[in-house]
């Protein structure tokens, strides 16, 4: 009873804590605040900084989506259900005959013993990201009648360990586990897969899995990059745990090489390049803890040997004052983003629009799906916006485009799902991958 009673009672003061924390720090008249707009774009808006105690919460509750329900398409656009009733879907590969691959994946087993690690746990449940465990399967979608919804529905690979990026290189299929990557033998029109995989390497798994998604890009020459989060939000834990973390790794696969392509990039999380180029480009999650307007989010090209700043500047040479100085002063060559996502909005998978046949106003850019905030007030993201290039190949100088929102409900304390992955399926149409709704969403031409 007495042990009980000292949790309850440990409970309440770290509650205590965390709101007497946030109702200051949002009473200070010295704290701007600022929209999302206003952090996004070219050059967003560098907020103040206030190094945080303890994160700002502010998690929608999860509740799924009522029959009937969808979330709101842009207008001349209609929005559907492509396949429902899935597990987690995380992120989407579209193969040429036009089936579907879908990695239904969440999280690891994580570290939850401690005070910290029950908060979080919580924090995952509520939001919808840990209520059970991983699926690791990829389920293999198939629209055969062309009516816009998978009537087919196979697992195609089973056994995996939290898969996320997937790519095809010819008659090879590339998984991505958090752990390793496998290479194993596609054959066309298969429902399941037939053959046995082969370990090409070994990726950064060990430590919290506070960042364990490993996405997959594949350059023209048949390279390999994948996107490795940091194992913590400033290397607190030590940097000895960084070890190709943080960074975009290049693999070899003719003789499985790997090396670290670009650093200082605390979680690369979505990876593409751009149609008929050999530039690389990606969607950042970055730090947290310096309040709900900092650091923005990005999208930005990758080039080898660019260091990004992770962890102790941000966006172009900011230095966070929480980090003990580099040892090698690294300041002037930190690359500054292309583009600003907007503070939390934690962008996760992007596609460019080649091939996408929903009007004009939607080509020559790049879709992305912002999963949403949980640190932020008021939260953020939550959405699908379109990001247009100029000629130059870069983002122009305009706010993001909403292709699809109304996740959240119009309080912000709930929501129905989260956007997870945005792809071109074959017919032009777009898919969403909503992971707490277990919904893959179809993006068309009204009409």
């Amino acid at each position: 009873m007495r042990k009980i009673l000292k949790y309850v009672l440990l409970a309440l003061l770290l509650v205590l804590i965390v709101g007497g924390i946030t109702l200051y720090v949002m009473s200070r008249p010295d704290v701007a605040r600022f929209t999302t707009a206003e952090l996004s774009g070219r050059v967003p808006v560098m907020a103040p900084q206030h190094a945080e105690i303890l994160p700002t919460v502010n998690v929608p509750e999860a509740t799924g989506w009522p029959a009937g329900q969808a979330p709101r398409a842009a207008p001349g656009l209609t929005v559907a259900r492509f396949a429902e009733g899935l597990d987690h879907p995380r992120t989407i590969l579209v193969l040429p005959n036009g089936d579907v691959l879908v990695a239904e994946s969440q999280s690891p087993p994580r570290d939850t013993s401690g005070i910290e690690g029950q908060v979080m746990k919580r924090l995952m449940n509520k939001g919808g990201t840990g209520r059970r465990p991983s699926a690791n399967r990829i389920t293999l979608l198939r629209d055969a009648d062309g009516d816009g919804k998978a009537e087919v529905r196979t697992a195609y690979i089973e056994g995996l360990n939290s898969p996320y990026g997937m790519a095809l290189v010819g008659d090879t299929l590339y998984v991505a586990n958090t752990d390793a990557l496998l290479a194993f033998p596609y054959v066309a029109g298969e429902t399941k897969m037939s053959g046995k995989p082969t370990k090409l390497v070994e990726l950064p798994a060990k430590g919290t899995n506070r960042h364990w998604t490993k996405s997959i890009a594949v350059a023209p020459n048949g390279w390999l990059y994948i996107g490795v989060g940091a194992d913590s939000n400033i290397g607190e834990a030590g940097m000895n745990r960084e070890f190709r973390r943080a960074a975009v790794l290049e693999v070899r696969p003719e003789n499985k090489y790997v090396r670290t392509f670009a650093a200082g990039i605390r979680n690369p999380v979505g990876l593409a390049f751009h149609p008929g180029s050999d530039r690389l480009w990606t969607v950042v999650n970055e730090r947290d803890m310096l309040g709900s307007d900092l650091v923005p989010d990005y999208l930005t090209d990758v080039a080898e040997g660019d260091f990004y700043g992770w962890p102790w500047y941000y966006w172009g040479g900011f230095v966070d004052p929480r980090v003990a100085p580099d040892k090698e002063d690294r300041r002037q060559y930190v690359k500054r983003p292309k583009y600003g996502l907007g503070a939390h909005t934690a962008p996760l998978g992007f596609t460019f629009t080649q091939g996408l046949d929903l009007g004009e106003r939607w080509a020559g850019g790049a879709l992305i799906a912002r999963h949403g905030s949980w640190n932020r007030e008021p939260v953020a993201g939550y959405d699908v916006v379109f990001v247009k290039f100029g000629a130059d190949g870069r983002p122009a100088d305009a706010l993001p485009i909403t292709l699809l929102d109304q996740f959240l409900s119009p309080d912000g304390k709930t929501t129905r799902g989260r956007p997870a992955d945005v792809q071109v399926a074959k017919d032009g149409s777009a898919l969403i991958a909503d992971d707490t709704g277990g919904v893959i969403w179809r993006v068309a031409k009204a009409g």
